[in-house]
């Protein structure tokens, strides 16, 4: 697994890439926004950890940019702040980051997130399985995924990684009702270390994409309380 590390303070750049190196993993490094962003279109890493605050475009607008247009792969984010407030760490996720950790941690706290989410991606191996609903097909083996528009029309769904696996589990269970727990433990398993509210930031962003009216959701409904469910005829 390929690994980009994007900060400006050199010892902590140094000791992060020590402790990932010494688990087997290939990383990279820089120091600044631009440079971050030209590596990830070289290198098209499985893993990006992004500093907040950094020279030139900070963390957050890297972030943003990197889900804005994502390579061949689409990579893991997780981000690395010095501020301990709530508000960094939502605003953090809501540009697409998928874990955060604060500083200072330790070597151990930070190779068992970087596993953590390294795993997402390897629980989804072994499926071979097509979805389908009146209004949309899933192809979980070729990662597809397409919306039908009306009876002549139907559009291809431009998700990233994470947006596809939400869009998965609820395509592949109409009706159920998901609260965040169980969406976390069935897309990230029970190793997730991040913020429960990751989960609406995911699905106020799958429902940008997939619903004709994103304030007004035909599809994926608020079970206000609870949780999620996805809505739509199932077909033979």
């Amino acid at each position: 697994m390929d690994i980009l590390i994007v900060e400006d303070e050199a010892e902590i750049a140094g000791l992060i890439q020590l402790a990932l190196e010494k688990e087997g993993f290939s990383c990279q490094s820089c120091r600044d926004g631009l440079a971050a962003l030209r590596l990830f279109q070289e290198l098209q890493p499985d893993l990006i950890i992004l500093d907040l605050m950094l020279p030139g475009l900070d963390g957050l607008e890297v972030c943003a940019r990197i889900r804005q247009k994502p390579g061949t792969k689409d990579p893991y984010i997780l981000m690395l702040t010095a501020r301990g407030e709530e508000i960094d760490r939502v605003i953090g996720l809501s540009t697409g980051a998928d874990d955060y950790l604060t500083k200072p941690f330790s070597p151990r706290e930070l190779v068992a997130r970087v596993r953590a989410l390294l795993r997402r991606s390897l629980r989804q191996g072994g499926q071979h399985q097509i979805h389908r609903t009146q209004h949309f097909i899933v192809d979980v083996e070729q990662r597809s995924a397409s919306r039908q528009i009306s009876s002549d029309r139907t559009e291809d769904l431009d998700l990233t990684t994470l947006e596809f696996n939400l869009l998965s589990t609820f395509v592949s269970n109409p009706g159920r009702v998901w609260n965040r727990t169980q969406l976390i433990d069935k897309l990230w398993g029970s190793d997730f270390f991040g913020d429960e509210r990751v989960v609406d930031t995911h699905v106020a962003r799958l429902r940008k994409k997939i619903e004709p009216d994103p304030a007004n959701p035909t599809f994926i409904k608020t079970v206000v309380g609870v949780g999620y469910k996805f809505e739509d005829s199932t077909t033979p």
